[in-house]
């Protein structure tokens, strides 16, 4: 009835009452308005603390992100990045991204920290070494269409893309589910893999 989509409504919400350059709260705005107002398939807080441990805990230099949506996920990424690393995030929608770009700038993080790339993930991924610099990731976050998974895994094995002793955080695998993602994952032999079990976003 309004004439803007849910992505947009939420951002007006985030704009209206969140702390600019205030990652934490930016965050906790969007919770309060999925909680409250309307659905949207973000990471969420609860699944949200188990991105926030493997930051913590690996100090990744150079991440990647399959999927920015309203740029939830990404924001949550880029607060919790050691100094000097650098965040690329993919998304496939243009509608998405152009709602995602504002909610990173509001949260503060520059091109210079975190680089928004628009366009499919199969067409993206083979250029990402020359056309951005990544030349190999240390933590990439899956969290786009559940068929892509493998194949976009695939493709960064094929391109070499990353680093030795990588982490994969891939969201939703069980439920709406990624059966060949895991299925892969498990008997490759190239991952030790574990899930995490966790209710549904909001």
């Amino acid at each position: 009835l309004t004439g803007t989509s849910r992505e947009q409504r939420a951002f007006q919400y985030v704009l209206a009452h969140a702390i600019p350059g205030d990652p934490h709260h930016i965050l906790q705005t969007f919770d309060q308005w999925c909680y409250h107002c309307e659905h949207l398939s973000c990471v969420g807080p609860d699944k949200g603390r188990i991105v926030e441990r493997v930051l913590l805990e690996q100090a990744p230099l150079q991440v990647l992100e399959l999927g920015t949506y309203c740029g939830y996920g990404t924001v949550l990424l880029a607060q919790g990045l050691p100094p000097g690393a650098r965040l690329y995030t993919i998304e496939g929608d243009p509608r998405y991204a152009a709602v995602a770009e504002k909610v990173i700038r509001l949260a503060g993080f520059s091109e210079e920290t975190v680089e928004l790339i628009v366009g499919p993930s199969e067409e993206v991924i083979p250029h990402l070494q020359e056309k951005h610099g990544l030349m190999k990731a240390n933590l990439v976050f899956m969290d786009h269409w559940k068929r892509c998974y493998l194949r976009d895994l695939q493709l960064l094995e094929s391109h070499q893309l990353l680093a030795e002793g990588a982490t994969i955080l891939a969201d939703n695998v069980l439920f709406p589910g990624a059966p060949h993602f895991l299925q892969y994952a498990k008997t490759c032999g190239k991952y030790h893999c574990k899930v995490h079990r966790v209710s549904l976003e909001y």
